[in-house]
């Protein structure tokens, strides 16, 4: 037997009792889409939490990256970075600062995505055009962007 007061979940409380079969399953209805919405937010506060390690991942990958230039005895450095590279090297750093996804700024480029990796990896030389939609998807000029790459050759170079 329930104690008079407490509900023990085997039997429908004294409100549940009350109302209609119409207006039970509303009740039942309501509580499945606060559940359904409780999992929906803590998938994405994880799948932000996986972004954010991934970034912090990225981040500390790039800045290891940075660090470990190889220069020879003279100070001179001892490979040198294509433009093709580098122009890759500026994209993905554009990118990672203003915490984008490859897919956000393929959609805003109109590029493939897997074009736009490739571009970024240096592996595929873009071509003017598609490179101003690139760095305008960024926020950026493509003069700006060229800048970017011209210091960033600069400072490879040294």
């Amino acid at each position: 037997m329930a104690i008079q007061g407490m509900d023990t979940g085997a039997r429908p409380s004294a409100r549940m009792r009350e109302l209609t079969p119409a207006q039970r399953r509303a009740v039942m209805f309501a509580q499945q889409q606060v559940l359904r919405a409780k999992a929906a937010k803590k998938a994405k506060n994880e799948r932000q939490a996986a972004l954010n390690r991934m970034w912090s991942q990225e981040d500390s990958d790039s800045r290891l990256r940075s660090d470990a230039r190889v220069s020879g005895e003279d100070g001179q450095a001892v490979r040198q970075v294509s433009l093709r590279e580098a122009i890759g090297h500026v994209l993905r750093d554009l990118r990672t600062r203003d915490r984008k996804t490859l897919r956000e700024i393929s959609e805003r480029a109109g590029v493939s995505l897997g074009y736009l990796s490739e571009v970024e990896r240096g592996q595929k030389e873009a071509s003017s055009e598609l490179l101003g939609s690139i760095a305008q998807a960024l926020g950026v000029s493509t003069a700006q962007m060229l800048r970017m790459v011209a210091d960033y050759l600069d400072s490879v170079e040294e």
